[in-house]
């Protein structure tokens, strides 16, 4: 479970400081996301980036749409500061620090919301939904990404099964993480109970990018201490366990190998609502 307190403090600034890495884990998901955003976005107008983190996804759309004024809002304050500090000669774009599990800032009424991946850990999803429904304008689109199954995505699940000696235990009813989002008859259901409508998902396969340099094992190995459920994996073990339980995985990340990079299937969905 990743909820408010540890988007706030921990994991959020671990997030601030492995953004690049991020980002980089993303690049073939954000080429699909970037454009189904681009191709819902209006030509003027404002837009509100739900979760930002470091600001990417607001960063490409203001690069396609000099004329929307785009907000992007996260919990973290460290990734707020971080969006800040990238966003010099963006003068259409503003990040603050909110939390949305609280309630929406003043802000005007959105176009457009989207979010790459920010949407999974609402204490309360339903209630939050439903508060962006009633703040966006009418028929105001909403385009965002989520992880598919953890089966499908085997730098998350078989990586930290393998560390574990078993899968970890799924959680019982929703709970705050990556795969929060996953069972799609769920997603579907909240979005049309908080109001929106035309609720459409997209599968996308692409290519997670773990590790590139020129030693990608041993940046996949950093990046994954970092980030993610290897990183919540290594957390349950003692740690006189965990350098044996990195080693476990080192074959798997070789297998995975394609020159100077380490490349995992990986898959999620593509989600499109109106207001």
């Amino acid at each position: 479970m990743t909820g408010a307190a540890e988007w706030e403090g921990p994991v959020g600034s671990v997030w601030a400081s492995e953004y690049i890495r991020t980002d980089r884990s993303f690049a073939e998901l954000s080429a699909y996301l970037d454009r189904a955003i681009r191709d819902a976005a209006p030509a003027t107008g404002t837009a509100l980036d739900i979760g930002c983190g470091a600001g990417s996804t607001s960063f490409a759309l203001a690069a396609a749409n000099p004329n929307l004024a785009i907000t992007g809002l996260d919990i973290a304050p460290e990734l707020i500061q971080v969006a800040n500090d990238r966003a010099q000669g963006f003068a259409h774009i503003r990040f603050a620090v909110a939390d949305l599990n609280a309630g929406l800032p003043d802000i005007a009424p959105p176009d457009l919301l989207f979010s790459r991946h920010g949407v999974m850990f609402f204490d309360d999803p339903a209630k939050v939904f439903a508060r962006l429904h009633d703040a966006a304008n009418p028929g105001a689109p909403l385009v965002f990404s989520c992880f598919r199954s953890p089966s499908l995505n085997p730098w998350a699940g078989q990586l930290a099964a393998t560390i574990l000696g078993q899968p970890p235990a799924p959680p019982t009813g929703y709970a705050p993480s990556p795969f929060a989002f996953a069972d799609a008859a769920f997603v579907k259901a909240l979005l049309q109970d908080a109001g929106w409508q035309n609720v459409t998902a997209e599968p996308v396969d692409y290519n997670y990018i773990a590790g590139e340099s020129a030693d990608p094992v041993a940046d996949a190995l950093g990046f994954f201490q970092r980030i993610g459920p290897v990183a919540s994996a290594l957390k349950m073990l003692q740690p006189v366990d965990r350098p044996g339980a990195l080693e476990k995985i080192v074959p798997i990340l070789e297998q995975h190998r394609d020159g100077d990079r380490i490349l995992f299937p990986a898959a999620a969905w593509i989600w499109r609502a109106a207001a």
